[in-house]
Order: structure tokens, then C-alpha cells, then sequence
């Protein structure tokens, strides 16, 4: 699942340039830090999605354990 950030390039540049930076050297860092907020930043709603998941994965995890507890401790009463 693809979640979007926004990063507003143009205004960017605007920013870097206003503050000294050539045109060439704006674009080349708007055109990194885009690269970098696309492959690497995640949102807030991906992660709670991720963390949703593993926990029913744990949760699942743990009622199996506890089935297969209960199921061990049922055999050994009726052995015992």
C-alpha cells in the first residue's frame, strides 16, 4: 500500500533561491530531497496500519498458544 507525502518542489526552490542559493543548486537539492521523501519517509497512517497488523498477527500468535496450553494440560489430567 502506497501512502503519499507532499512536497511542494517548486516552493522549495522559491525558498533556496530567496535565500541566496543559484537556480542550479536550488533544483539539485529540491530534486534530492524529493528523491529522499519519496523512497524514505512513511506516514503516520501507514505505520498505524503496519502496527494494527502485527498485532493480530500477536494476538492470533498468543490465543493459538493458549489452545494448544489448554489442550496439554487436558491430556496430562486425563493421563495422570
Amino acid at each position: 500500500m502506497h501512502h503519499t507525502i507532499f512536497f511542494d518542489t517548486h516552493e522549495n526552490v522559491k525558498k533556496l533561491k530567496a535565500a541566496g542559493f543559484t537556480e542550479e543548486q536550488a533544483e539539485t537539492q529540491t530534486n534530492i530531497i524529493a528523491q529522499l521523501v519519496e523512497e524514505q519517509l512513511v506516514t503516520r497512517q501507514y505505520l498505524d496500519e503496519r502496527l494494527k497488523e502485527l498485532e493480530y498477527r500477536l494476538i492470533i500468535r498468543l490465543g493459538s498458544m493458549i489452545v494448544i496450553a489448554v489442550g496439554v494440560v487436558a491430556t496430562l489430567v486425563k493421563i495422570l
